[in-house]
C-alpha cells in the first residue's frame, strides 16, 4: 500500500473516489467523465491522480468548468515542455566524474513546466482544495510509493510527472520524489477508504517494431508499467475495494502530446461515463447507508447493460 508523506487531517471517509492514472493527454477524458456525472448529480468526494492524471485531476478538484479546463489543458500539456535540453547532461554522461553526475541528473530542464504549473495553481495547498485530492509520487531513493495529501499542490504535481532521467526529481520534506507511475501507475490503493472507486487507467502501447535502442527501452518499461498497474488493481480488488474500471472507446491513435485531440477525448470521457452510469448509480445506492454525504440523489434509473469497451467488470 502507498505510504503518505504527510499526516492526513481528520475527515469523513470518501463515498466516491475518482482515481486517474498516467496516460498523457488522454487523461483529459477525466474532465468529460466528471462533467457527465455531475449532470446526474454525482460528484466525487476525492480525486487521486498519478502523473498526467494528477495534472487533470487537480482541475477537477478545483471545480473548473469544462471549457476552462480544456483551455487550461493546452497550457499544462504541450510539446514544448519537454524540449528544453540540458546540454550539461551530455557531458555528465560522457565524463560522469569530471562533469559531476549525481542523483539530480536530468536530460531536460523542467523550468518551463514549473512555470506553467505555477501560473495555473499558484500557491494552492492540497488540503485547501474544494475537493479532497491525493497525488501519487515515488521516492527516488527507495522506490516506495508516496501519496501526498497536504502541502503545495504545484510541488506535488511537479513531482508526480518527474519522469526519472528525463526530468529532475522534486524535493519535498527532505525526500527526492519522482513520477508516480514508477511505483503505482493507477493508484486505487490510495483511495482504499472510499466506498466506491472509479478508475481511469491506460495501458501503454508497445512499439510496433524494435529497431533501435530507444524502442527496446520503451518495450521494456511499458511491459513493466502495464503489469504493475494490473497487479496493483488486482490487489486492491482482492482486499475488497469496489473498483469500477473505466476505458475509453477510441477509434484513432492519440499521441502523448496531441492537444488537438482534447475535444475528442473529452467526448470519449462523456461516453465512458454514460456507459457506466447505471452501474455507478447502483454501487452508490448500495453504499448510501454508510459513510458519505448526508444528502445524496435518489438513484432510480433502470439498469442498462454497460458497454464492455467502456466499463469493465470488477
Amino acid at each position: 500500500m502507498p505510504s503518505a508523506s504527510h499526516a492526513a487531517a481528520p475527515c469523513a471517509a470518501p463515498r466516491l473516489a475518482f482515481v486517474l492514472g498516467s496516460g498523457g493527454v488522454r487523461s483529459i477524458a477525466a474532465i468529460g467523465i466528471a462533467d457527465r456525472l455531475l449532470r446526474e448529480g454525482i460528484r466525487a468526494d476525492l480525486v487521486v491522480g498519478c502523473s498526467s492524471g494528477a495534472l487533470f485531476g487537480a482541475q477537477i478538484a478545483l471545480g473548473m468548468e469544462k471549457d476552462a479546463a480544456l483551455r487550461m489543458a493546452t497550457t499544462l500539456w504541450s510539446p514544448e515542455l519537454t524540449r528544453r535540453r540540458r546540454w550539461r547532461a551530455y557531458a555528465q554522461m560522457a565524463l560522469p566524474r569530471l562533469a559531476g553526475f549525481d542523483e539530480a541528473f536530468a536530460m531536460r530542464d523542467d523550468g518551463l513546466i514549473a512555470e506553467r504549473i505555477a501560473q495555473v495553481f499558484g500557491k494552492l495547498q492540497l488540503e485547501d482544495l474544494p475537493m479532497a485530492m491525493r497525488v501519487a509520487t515515488t521516492d527516488a531513493a527507495t522506490g516506495d510509493a508516496v501519496v501526498l495529501k497536504r502541502g503545495s499542490l504545484a510541488q506535488a504535481l511537479r513531482a508526480s510527472i518527474a519522469v526519472p532521467i528525463i526530468f529532475p526529481s522534486v524535493e519535498i520534506d527532505g525526500r527526492r520524489l519522482v513520477d508516480g507511475v514508477m511505483s503505482d501507475p493507477l493508484p486505487v490503493g490510495a483511495a482504499a477508504d472510499a466506498s466506491v472507486v472509479l478508475a481511469l487507467g491506460f495501458r501503454g502501447a508497445m512499439p510496433r517494431r524494435v529497431d533501435r535502442l530507444s524502442r527496446m527501452v520503451a518495450q521494456t518499461s511499458t511491459t513493466l508499467i502495464n503489469n504493475l498497474m494490473q497487479a496493483r488493481v488486482a490487489a486492491a480488488e482482492a482486499q475488497g475495494q469496489h473498483v469500477i474500471n473505466m476505458e475509453l472507446d477510441l477509434d484513432r491513435h492519440v499521441g502523448l502530446w496531441d492537444t488537438s485531440a482534447l475535444p475528442y477525448l473529452f467526448e470519449a470521457g462523456q461516453r465512458a461515463a454514460e456507459s457506466c452510469l447505471s452501474r455507478i448509480e447502483t454501487a452508490l445506492a448500495q453504499c448510501q447507508g454508510g459513510a458519505g454525504n448526508a444528502s445524496e440523489p435518489d438513484f432510480k434509473r433502470a439498469a442498462a447493460k454497460p458497454s464492455a469497451s467502456a466499463c469493465l467488470q470488477d
